[in-house]
């Protein structure tokens, strides 16, 4: 999730875009219903909270099949080591993680991904991540080439009271659309019929839960209704509550169309790896002494972890800024001590990365370059060299 202390400013700024009309929805799916709502009627389209996790955890053993149907593996022969990628939430320190993936790819042993997994800022590098190297360039342009006036329109003021957010992400929405265009739904489309997922998380407003959508799946489903819809999606995963609007999908149920509306993935969690029953079929898998593959679990935190000192003035906004700040960043904290502790249980291999002290370029305004472009150097000169791995969160031992 965006470090909100920083994207407040957009709701103090004094825009000059007002609305006329109260913003309006269709029905909300009814209370209950929610597992049985789909936008393309695709049964894998997505995998919600509530729903368990026996869907999803079909849907990974189906892919370890394609997976080994793609390399062409004999009934006897084992899986080769799986690789599971999580890129959380950060805004502008996205750049951290593009920088990172970039200078991995130079590096030379950044692997294939089995999972990729993105919430807010990661679900717009997840795709990136996912395609591989291939990629690099133009994720290296999204975070370095891209200004606020790529993301969002301040509304008036008075968005606050009459509209849905303080700004217009119109533009962010056409940055999304050029990225994530035919070639690159094509390469997230062969990417699944490999054998390897690429999973993003929203937040159902209406429920309360995350919502985990199956991009490749939706990818490679031929539906001319596909393109759009990940875009809304990645747009979705991004949408700050307040800051950014909601986006509304439609969604049938019984034939009968209704709205959803959702936000940032981070509303919830800002990373995520693999479910529970995942693991629980791996342990049982080794109790039955079956040959298992090494499992390597890279994490991608976009974020400092050390805690961000700042002399708070004794004002109403300040203050509750301040107390969102401190929220997002120890719930980003418990996100990766959870990931880190599931890695631990499961005998998953846990590697973690995240901004360093070392980095130390002041920030200034929303999506400004005299701060990205540094931290997606930071970044790329740290993995080009090898990046140090953490095998844990700081600060937990």
């Amino acid at each position: 999730m965006p470090q909100l202390s920083r994207r407040s400013a957009l709701l103090l700024g004094g825009g000059t875009l007002s609305g006329c009309a109260l913003p309006v929805r269709e029905p909300a799916v009814p209370s209950g219903q929610s597992h049985r709502a789909s936008v393309l009627g695709l049964p894998n389209e997505r995998f919600l909270a509530g729903d368990g996790s026996a869907a999803i955890t079909q849907e990974y053993m189906a892919a370890l099949e394609r997976r080994r149907a793609f390399l062409g593996l004999t009934p006897n022969e084992a899986n080769p080591p799986l690789h599971l990628l999580a890129i959380s939430g950060g805004g502008e320190d996205g750049a951290f993680g593009a920088g990172l993936l970039n200078g991995w790819s130079q590096q030379g042993s950044r692997p294939v991904f089995n999972l990729v997994t993105g919430v807010s800022t990661g679900a717009l590098t997840a795709p990136f991540a996912f395609v591989g190297a291939s990629a690099d360039a133009a994720l290296k342009q999204v975070y370095t080439g891209i200004t606020l006036a790529d993301v969002a329109v301040q509304r008036h003021f008075t968005a606050a009271i009459f509209d849905d957010a303080m700004s217009d992400t119109a533009p962010l929405f056409a940055t999304i659309s050029r990225q994530m265009d035919a070639t690159m739904l094509s390469a997230i489309a062969q990417g699944y019929r490999e054998g390897r997922l690429l999973l993003v998380g929203t937040t159902n407003l209406d429920t309360q839960l995350p919502v985990i959508w199956n991009i490749g799946a939706i990818a490679n489903s031929g539906d001319p209704r596909a393109p759009d819809l990940i875009r809304r999606i990645l747009l979705a995963s991004a949408a700050i509550p307040g800051v950014f609007p909601p986006v509304l999908f439609d969604v049938q149920v019984d034939g009968r169309t209704y709205h959803e509306l959702h936000v940032d993935g981070g509303a919830v969690a800002q990373a995520f790896l693999y479910p529970a029953a995942v693991a629980e079929h791996r342990r049982a898998s080794i109790r039955a002494r079956r040959p298992v593959p090494p499992v390597h679990a890279w994490m991608i935190r976009n974020a400092r972890l050390d805690s961000d000192w700042a002399s708070t003035n004794r004002r109403t906004v300040s203050i509750a800024q301040r107390a969102i700040a401190t929220m997002t960043a120890s719930s980003g904290y418990n996100d990766a001590v959870r990931i880190w502790l599931n890695a631990e249980r499961d005998g998953v291999e846990f590697r973690m990365a995240y901004i360093g002290r070392d980095f130390t370029v002041a920030y200034d305004k929303p999506f400004d370059q005299a701060y990205m472009t540094p931290l997606f150097n930071y970044g790329f000169e740290r993995a080009r060299a090898g990046y140090p791995w953490s095998r844990q969160p700081p600060f937990t031992s």
